[in-house]
């Protein structure tokens, strides 16, 4: 059973639970979630692949949420493939993406407005050197979405993990369940405050997956003849996004870049959110897992959160 209304609630709830201190241009500041949090909701966005294609018809009883080890009562579910998202694109403006790598960026945004539903609404957030600014707050429409990724310059240095910690912040903004986040970058980081450590661990706690763009950041499996990895930047643009429940892509050309964007807009489409809401007690990363009753599927989701524990166990 569905419960909108509900879900909206603690969705509100959770939100303006929620604090963030701009890590951008502010040496003192420190992006974090509050340490104690009395009341909340947590969402689980996830994707389930069968085979070569989607699971898109599973029911709430499908799935078994577990935290720390124990099942979790779902209290509000999400399954349509029309329902409206809120995405933000989190675009590197830095010097090195200057030419192609920009032009690229520019058309994976244009595909994804040209692709929206109703209801979608999309927010546009940049970074170079020291400076973050949102450049467009959610918003559906269109013209001045357009106008914004059609001006953009590249110019300074890359900040790129003091960036990524700023998306939850971003996020919060959205109205809809459904919530993604696209970075789109060339990987490279020579300016950030933030340890990819501590920017990972941020984005963890926040509740969307994170798909990530790499434009000739590389394979991050990839090994040298000695066994080191020959990307780094790959290695860890790709840990962000699995525990946070999205997908990296390397991009060489313009054939992976059209395979990364109907991939990703897939994953959106289909994509499920598991809602559940928090009780008392301290605040602390607990480990989220996923479970489709059905064997032989791939799920996606994400892997824990910072927060208080679950209001509601089951048994099982």
């Amino acid at each position: 059973m569905r419960r909108s209304r509900l879900f909206r609630r603690f969705l509100l709830l959770v939100l303006l639970a929620l604090t963030f201190r701009p890590a951008l241009g502010q040496e003192e500041a420190t992006p974090t979630f509050e340490e104690e949090v009395s009341v909340g909701y947590v969402l689980v966005p996830l994707v389930v692949r069968s085979g070569a294609g989607y699971a898109d018809r599973l029911d709430e009883d499908d799935f078994r949420l577990l935290v720390d080890g124990k099942a979790v009562k779902v209290d509000s579910f999400e399954r349509r493939s029309d329902a409206p998202a809120s995405i933000v694109f989190l675009q590197d403006l830095s010097g090195s993406m200057e030419g192609t790598s920009l032009q690229a960026s520019q058309q994976a945004v244009q595909f994804f407005l040209d692709k929206s539903l109703k209801g979608d609404e999309f927010a546009i957030a940049t970074f170079a050197s020291d400076a973050g600014q949102v450049e467009v707050p959610y918003t559906s429409e269109m013209s001045v979405l357009r106008e914004s990724v059609a001006g953009w310059k590249a110019w300074g240095t890359t900040a790129l993990h003091d960036a990524v910690a700023w998306v939850p912040n971003i996020s919060a903004e959205g109205r809809n369940p459904k919530r993604f986040a696209v970075l789109i970058t060339d990987g490279i980081d020579n300016a950030s405050k933030f340890t990819p450590e501590q920017a990972r661990e941020i984005v963890r706690q926040a509740q969307l997956p994170v798909y990530v763009i790499g434009l000739g950041t590389g394979n991050p499996y990839e090994l040298s003849d000695t066994g080191e990895k020959i990307y780094r930047y790959a290695d860890v643009l790709n840990l962000l996004a699995s525990v946070s429940g999205g997908r990296y892509y390397a991009i060489s050309n313009l054939e992976d870049l059209q395979e990364a964007l109907v991939a990703i807009h897939d994953d959106l489409r289909h994509q499920y959110v598991l809602g559940f809401a928090t009780g008392e007690g301290k605040s602390r990363l607990r480990d989220v897992k996923v479970e489709v009753k059905s064997g032989g599927r791939t799920v996606l989701f994400r892997r824990g959160y910072k927060g208080p524990p679950p209001a509601e166990s089951k048994g099982g």
